[in-house]
């Protein structure tokens, strides 16, 4: 058999085996993904994704079940209904716990050490389709909030898949899909699996009723800048984010995103000096930023035509 023929079956074979392996690994982890069932005041029905920790544990965001009139999740055409729950309304993390539901926990994965363009994907029930749905992506941002990162990724989620789990390759978990930016072309939010850890040390409680609102959910004002930064920078604002980046520099001065749209807005403007300098912060904070990187180029080649496909 000729050398190239005997090269282009091994990767094919190659590729077969990474697509088995794939498939096998969502297969197996579809068993620990549930759909999660509300009923509204208005006497409606809403739907929403769960990830089992343990065999009797389940995630979801706080904002499927806040104020709800009653919570039940679905696996494998059963139903159960928690007994306790624990709440971080704030992060938007909610755990419910069951008796007896005797679920296929997942693993915790590395959420400590992230890093952008990483692989990633989620499992959950965008739209409420009867079986879980599978999607790939790339972590696209880190943003520092709190005592961890939000995580910006590629991978795109609708109603229904709140609270889908996002895993790294190797199907561990690393985020809670929780919210997305307006719009066509939308920026895609999960909150990190360390909250998850963070929550299990708190009591439980007896109410589903709250009036805290979550931090992503908060007046334009008082929002996180990264989200702040979206609008201007997506309608071409460029003024304006350049003015909502500066504030965001001074609030969180060792903030490497901060500097990269300040960066983006200059380079816009023409500004390629400044953007370059900023640039080249973004990249003394984050040295392994793929978007600043392809912004400093543009802006020492003194080019409009910079590179977004990164964002």
């Amino acid at each position: 058999m000729p050398l190239l023929t005997v090269f282009l079956v091994l990767t094919f074979m190659h590729s077969s085996l990474l697509a088995e392996t794939r498939d096998e690994l969502s297969f197996r982890l579809k068993a620990s993904v549930v759909k999660v069932h509300v009923g509204t005041k208005k006497g409606g029905h809403g739907v929403g994704t769960g990830i089992a920790i343990s065999k009797d544990l389940v995630v979801t965001n706080c904002h499927v079940l806040a104020n709800s009139t009653g919570v039940s999740i679905t696996k494998y055409g059963d139903n159960y209904t928690p007994i306790a729950l624990k709440a971080d309304w704030k992060h938007d993390l909610c755990i419910l716990r069951f008796q007896y539901a005797g679920l296929t926990p997942v693993e915790f994965g590395d959420y400590e050490n992230l890093r952008y363009e990483q692989n990633i994907f989620s499992i959950g029930f965008p739209g409420g389709p009867p079986k879980p749905q599978y999607t790939e992506g790339k972590i696209k941002a880190l943003y520092p909030h709190d005592d961890s990162s939000i995580i910006r990724t590629s991978a795109s989620f609708v109603m229904g898949a709140s609270g889908s789990p996002v895993f790294d390759v190797d199907g561990k978990l690393l985020a809670i899909s929780t919210f997305k930016s307006p719009g066509k072309q939308a920026y895609y939010y999960n909150v990190p699996a360390k909250w998850i850890k963070a929550l299990l040390k708190q009591p439980d409680i007896t109410s589903m009723e709250t009036d805290v609102l979550p931090f992503w959910d908060a007046p334009e004002e008082k929002r996180p800048f990264f989200m702040r930064v979206v609008q201007p920078f997506k309608n071409e604002q460029w003024s304006e984010l350049n003015r909502i980046a500066q504030l965001w520099m001074q609030a969180e001065p060792k903030s490497a995103e901060a500097y990269y749209y300040a960066g983006i807005a200059e380079e816009k403007k023409g500004n390629f000096n400044k953007a370059k300098q900023y640039f080249e912060q973004t990249l003394s904070l984050h040295p392994e930023h793929p978007a600043a990187t392809a912004g400093l180029g543009c802006a020492e080649k003194n080019t409009l035509a910079c590179n977004d496909s990164f964002q």
